[in-house]
This record gives structure tokens, C-alpha cells and sequence, in this order.
């Protein structure tokens, strides 16, 4: 059976442009309230261990979902994890709605559901992904998801910083997780739209430690390259709205913030992901990844809104050109033959398993490390290791990149 766009021009057909829509709802309601639910929970307790326990509880959940979800995608039902991963986060907001200022008390509970949720929706979207795109037009998908999330991310951030920062208490927060939770059920909507395709065999559980094992095994490398990416998204995914609010004390700087570094990478992403052809991901993912970590240095002058503002605005320039010839890569990987195609859905759950694997190995340096020293200098030092990472996937990912020099 022949998977994702076969017309041979790169162009989406309807169900990649309704997968875009779905994603683009997920992460709407996401960033409507993601941006601030740590600020929420630290707001409580002013613990920035406990947040990284929450991070950390999410990510574990995360991994066991996509291990034992990856079953159920294998028997076609990829659209449906997608389906239940968004109606878990509906499910998330609204225990965080019924729970209010105790919600800080129950990050054990949080980041339980908080992982199954984001689990079931990545591990459905991933598998839909691979099968409604090739590599003739996965660059320019992953290009509009990132413009897609740009773009949310330019006025969702902002208009919740204003809606926090103009009511008093946490109705501005009450309100905002309402309609997180509104646009989930919107999400779940849509996405019975989506077409669940059958695959062959049986549900290979053992096939990351198999793949592991073989030493000759082109996902040896990048599954190193994968760990290191997570390695670092998860800490900044946690530090950086959290550090411009403690700086600003303000939500409504937050969400200027947020929404300067958005606009930023709406212009990248939709840049690269039309531009910048497969031959040239080696060059421009070493681009990104050196960018990346340069822009960490201002912090050791002094942490305060400028110099975030520069790590923000860097990155969102940046990262583009690491995340799509990464993401491209991987899944032109899982392509490369028929045998890999029909164990798609435990690619997935390896790709996934990986990246929560550095997720969770940079969460428990970010808790040892405040557990020992909150001096800003110590941090900066954390930052800095952590957020140099992606050199590591690049170093990892050269070799695969390669071949796509040569074949254009």
C-alpha cells in the first residue's frame, strides 16, 4: 500500500493539510496555557524543584505511553491514539480547573496525566505523519508546522498574559485553562477526519533494544543524536518562561516575550522549510546547532530580560535549522526500505522512546543540580552544558546527512 503524497511534486494532499490543522489546534490549546501552567504551579510553591519533578513525572509517562501505545498504532489505530491524546489533555485542564491553587500539591497526579496525554497525541501524530508525507515533501511539512506554531505562538502567549495580567486572582488563569480545554474538544472534532491505516504483522516490543544491539545499525547514531536532542528541550522548555517572569514579575511581559521570539520563528521556519533542500541539511543543521549554543553566553554578563531576549530571538532564528533536517532525516530513515515501513509504528515509539530518554536524563541534572546550588553561576554553567547538546546530534546525525548530499 502505498504511503503518503505519490504524486511525485512534493505538494500536501487533504490529509496532511488536515493533520496540519489538528496539530495546529494541539498546539493552540497548548500554548494558551502551556506557557503558564509552570508559572502557575511555581507561583504556589516558588520550588523550582518541584516543577522539574512534574517535567520529570511527564516525561516517564510519556516514554511508558509510547512503548505501550505503540501497539495499538500497530493495529491501525494511530488515528485513534491521536484522537484519546488530545481528550487526556482536555481531561488534564480540567482536573487543573477542579484542583485550582491545590493543583501545585498534585504534580505526582499532573505529570502522570500530563505524559499519557502528550504520549497518545505524539505517537498517533508521528505514525500519521509518516504515512500521509514522503521525503519529497516532509521538509516543507515540518516547515508549516513550524510556521503553524509560530504563529499561535505570536498571539496565544500574549493574549493570556493580558487576560492574566488584567483580572485579579486566578480568574485570568481559570479562564485560560477553560479554553484550553474548549479547543481540545474542538481538536478531538477534527480529527475523526483523520484516516486510520492498517498495518502488517505483529507489535515488535522488544525492537529498540533489538535495533540497540546491532552494531552496524544505521539507528545506532541516531538514536544518540535523538537522546541529546531531548537532552536539551526539555530544561529550556522549563527555565525560560519561568527566568523572564521571575525577571519581569509580569505574565503580560511573558507574553511579549513569547510572542517577539514567535514572530522571529515564523519567519525562519517558513524560510527553511520552503528553501533549504536535503543536500543541504548537513551544513544548515551545523549552523543551527552552533547558533544555539552561542546564544547561551549573554547569561554568564547577567540573566535579565535583555539577554534573554537575545537567547529567545537567537534560538527562534536557529532552531529551524536544526529541528527540520533532524526530524526530516529520522523519518526518511524509517523509509528507506519496506521491512522499516511496515514497523513504522515501533520506529515511532524508537524515535520517541529516545527522545524522552535524554528528556529525562536532562530533567534529573536540572533537580540534582538545584537541589545542590541555586547560584546563578551554577546555572549558567547548567545552561550552558544542556543547551550544547544539539553538537552532539549533529556530530551524531553528519553521517546520515551525508548521503543526502549526494542524492540532491
Amino acid at each position: 500500500m502505498p504511503l503518503g503524497n505519490t504524486s511525485g511534486n512534493g505538494r500536501l494532499d487533504g490529509q496532511t493539510r488536515l493533520l496540519l490543522l489538528v496539530n495546529g489546534l494541539f498546539v493552540t490549546a497548548t500554548m494558551i496555557s502551556g506557557t503558564f501552567l509552570g508559572i502557575y504551579i511555581w507561583k504556589a510553591t516558588h520550588n523550582f524543584v518541584l516543577l522539574g519533578w512534574f517535567t520529570l513525572l511527564t516525561h516517564v509517562f510519556m516514554a511508558i505511553t509510547f512503548w505501550v501505545g505503540g501497539c495499538w498504532a500497530k493495529r491501525g489505530r494511530s488515528g485513534t491514539c491521536l484522537r484519546i491524546g488530545i481528550a487526556v489533555s482536555a481531561c488534564f485542564y480540567g482536573i487543573v480547573l477542579l484542583l485550582g491553587k491545590g493543583a501545585a500539591h498534585y504534580v505526582w497526579l499532573l505529570g502522570m496525566v500530563q505524559g499519557i496525554a502528550v504520549g497518545m497525541f505524539w505517537l498517533g501524530f508521528n505514525v500519521v505523519y509518516f504515512e500521509a508525507t514522503d521525503a519529497r515533501n516532509r521538509d516543507k511539512f515540518n516547515g508549516l508546522t513550524g510556521v503553524t506554531g509560530s504563529l499561535v505562538g505570536m498571539a496565544a502567549p500574549w493574549a493570556s498574559g493580558y487576560l492574566i495580567s488584567h483580572m485579579s486572582g486566578e480568574r485570568g488563569y481559570r479562564i485560560m485553562f477553560m479554553v484550553s480545554l474548549g479547543v481540545f474538544v474542538a481538536g478531538v472534532l477534527v480529527s475523526f477526519l483523520l484516516h486510520n491505516r492498517k498495518m502488517e504483522g505483529r507489535y515488535e516490543w522488544g525492537l529498540p533494544v533489538r535495533i540497540w544491539r546491532i552494531p552496524d545499525s544505521p539507528w545506532r547514531p541516531v538514536i544518540g543524536a535523538l537522546i541529546a536532542q531531548g537532552f536539551r528541550e526539555t530544561v529550556f522548555g522549563v527555565m525560560i518562561g519561568l527566568l523572564v517572569y521571575i525577571h519581569t514579575g509580569s505574565e503580560m511581559k511573558l507574553g511579549n516575550y513569547s510572542s517577539i521570539t514567535q514572530i522571529v520563528a515564523f519567519v525562519t521556519f517558513y524560510a527553511v522549510g520552503r528553501w533549504l533542500k536535503p543536500r543541504w541539511r548537513r551544513i544548515g543543521m551545523l549552523v543551527g546547532t552552533v547558533a544555539m549554543t552561542l546564544v547561551i553566553l549573554p547569561f554568564f554578563f547577567g540573566v535579565n530580560f535583555t539577554t534573554l531576549l537575545v537567547f529567545g530571538i537567537g534560538t527562534s532564528l536557529f532552531i529551524p535549522f536544526f529541528t527540520i533536517p533532524m526530524t526530516s532525516s529520522v523519518f526518511d530513515l524509517i523509509g528507506t526500505n519496506e521491512q522499516s515501513v511496515r514497523q513504522r509504528a515501533e520506529y515511532v515509539v524508537l524515535r520517541e522512546l529516545s527522545l524522552n530518554a535524554g528528556r529525562i536524563v536532562g530533567m534529573t541534572v536540572f533537580i540534582v543540580t538545584l537541589s545542590i546550588s541555586k547560584a546563578p553561576m551554577v546555572i549558567n554553567w547548567m545552561m550552558l552544558l544542556i543547551g550544547s547538546a544539539p553538537m552532539l546530534s549533529w556530530l551524531f546525525m553528519r553521517g546520515r546527512l551525508a548521503p543526502r548530499l549526494k542524492q540532491g
